[in-house]
């Protein structure tokens, strides 16, 4: 039985043009450099095993076994950048997914909040890197009467929103944003903060295609590494938790209180240290064998269980809870690209418009894109529901009211 949970490498091209067991771990170290500094000063933190690809949602027609690949964290002690360990890149898939209107909205108050905030930047030149996430600024910019700078150009605002955790060298890639910064200009970049992935025990983000799992600290260090310091950062709900940070030039940073909070706090938690880091493995097994056993609950009490979700974060979450289908008949999702496909890996759970699971009016709706469980609650239950009970996975299963 699973511990108690805890409380508490080139693609450079790619990067540039894209404008738009429960056991202990054994820890290992490598001759691999680290991904943001260069460092072979790195060692293996967590380790979950070889899991299914996490952007490979193959038609439900297709046999299995498929392919899996070692899904492992690896921490630098130099720049404390926490990056997956030894693994070949993946083909990149066609992207399915549906933008959801928490990232659409969330996309027009960011820019209506740093244009309040930094006014001078209205109507200057502006270059974003982007995300297969989505939640572009552009289209907002323009209406605030933006340029995008021509090839080559540096610009006045720089924006990076979920896209360099995509790209496989860290260090190359926040050199280019680096780079495309014009003197006196500001860089934002909004990521997935490794605080409330481990504090919140949110595992099933760690997945292949996501190359970097970030802190403020290592942030920091590797934007010194660039000429570039931290101005000011800001806590944001997206994706579970994430931090949207300001930098400079260092010779035009002048940090604010809001640096040393977010440094504080991540310094409590402990997640530059390689031991505490090493207690997300447990904590982990711990949720995955709850979420097995609270399906089981509902199986063996009668109830139907079905899936809201076909996140890419989905099938981490399932393969190490062994959910398949005799546990979850299928999960759907508002993409059409997803429809007739299947979760990958050992569940095969199928994936099916939303329509269905309304007119299969379950008693559990199991929610794995419970980053945005608020929007999916209120979408199922705009016509007044049928009075199902949302399950949410992690920090471990819990029931959310409607």
């Amino acid at each position: 039985m699973p511990g108690p949970v805890r409380r508490g490498l080139h693609d450079r091209q790619g990067d540039a043009d894209m404008v738009t067991g429960g056991d202990a771990v054994t820890k290992k170290t490598s001759t691999v450099s680290c991904r943001g500094c260069a460092s072979a000063n790195v060692v293996q933190v967590v380790d979950v095993g070889d899991q299914p690809t996490a952007d490979l949602f193959p038609t439900v027609d297709t046999p299995g076994p498929d392919p899996r690949h070692p899904l492992s964290l690896w921490l630098c002690r130099d720049c404390t950048l926490v990056q997956l360990g030894p693994v070949e890149a993946q083909i990149a898939e066609e992207p399915l997914a549906v933008e959801s209107a928490t990232s659409l909205a969330h996309a027009e108050s960011s820019v209506k909040e740093i244009l309040r905030d930094f006014p001078e930047l209205a109507g200057g030149v502006v270059f974003e890197f982007g995300s297969p996430h989505g939640g572009s600024w552009l289209d907002h910019l323009y209406a605030a009467g933006s340029r995008l700078a021509g090839a080559g150009e540096k610009a006045d605002l720089v924006v990076d929103v979920h896209g360099i955790v995509h790209s496989e060298h860290f260090g190359e890639s926040f050199k280019l944003r680096a780079e495309r910064l014009a003197p006196g200009g500001l860089l934002v970049m909004e990521f997935h903060h490794l605080l409330p992935l481990f504090v919140g025990n949110q595992f099933d983000t760690i997945r292949h295609g996501h190359w970097s799992y970030q802190s403020l600290r290592a942030v920091g260090n590797i934007a010194k590494l660039n000429g570039l310091t931290v101005e000011s950062v800001r806590q944001v709900d997206m994706y579970g938790g994430s931090l949207m940070v300001m930098l400079r030039h260092t010779a035009d940073a002048k940090p604010d209180a809001s640096v040393d909070v977010v440094l504080a706090d991540e310094e409590a938690a402990g997640i530059a240290d390689e031991i505490q880091l090493a207690s997300l493995q447990e904590a982990a097994w711990h949720a995955a064998g709850a979420l097995h056993a609270e399906l089981t609950r509902h199986k063996a009490a009668g109830r139907k269980v079905l899936g809201y979700g076909a996140p890419s974060k989905a099938p981490v979450l399932l393969d190490l809870s062994k959910v398949g289908t005799d546990l979850l008949e299928f999960t759907v999702d508002k993409a059409p690209g997803k429809h007739g496909r299947r979760i990958p890996g050992a569940c095969m759970v199928p994936i099916r418009p939303v329509a269905e699971l309304k007119a299969a009016r379950p008693d559990v709706v199991l929610v794995l894109t419970w980053d945005i469980a608020e929007e999916v609650i209120a979408q199922l239950e705009a016509d007044g529901g049928w009075g199902a009970t949302y399950l949410v996975p992690l920090p471990e299963p819990h029931e959310l009211r409607r």
